[in-house]
């Protein structure tokens, strides 16, 4: 089976790329991304996103669902009010 080589810094960066989305290994990691790379180069109409879409990422997004079915969520006001609350408390803190 041919091999390919990376550095060091190389390696740890993809190593942690891998795991926070949820392969198994570096080597999974790499075949997708080359994987995709190449469909993209290969004129796909649509990119192929299926491999955004781990289990981890999965899991976090129906979470989410089941606290907006919860009734868990902000209204649009209720959003627009604590995005003005933060943007005057961050400008408060970092003056011009």
């Amino acid at each position: 089976m041919p091999q390919i080589q990376l550095n060091d810094q190389i390696f740890t960066a993809a190593q942690r790329r891998a795991a926070g989305a949820g392969y198994a290994s570096v080597d999974e990691y790499v075949a997708d991304v080359v994987a995709h790379d190449l469909s993209a180069e290969n004129g796909a109409d649509t990119p192929d996103l299926d491999h955004l879409f781990t289990p981890e990422r999965l899991a976090h997004i129906d979470a989410a669902a089941a606290q907006i079915k919860d009734g868990n969520f902000y209204t649009t006001e209720q959003a627009d009010a604590e995005l003005a609350k933060r943007r005057a408390e961050w400008l408060q803190q970092n003056p011009r």
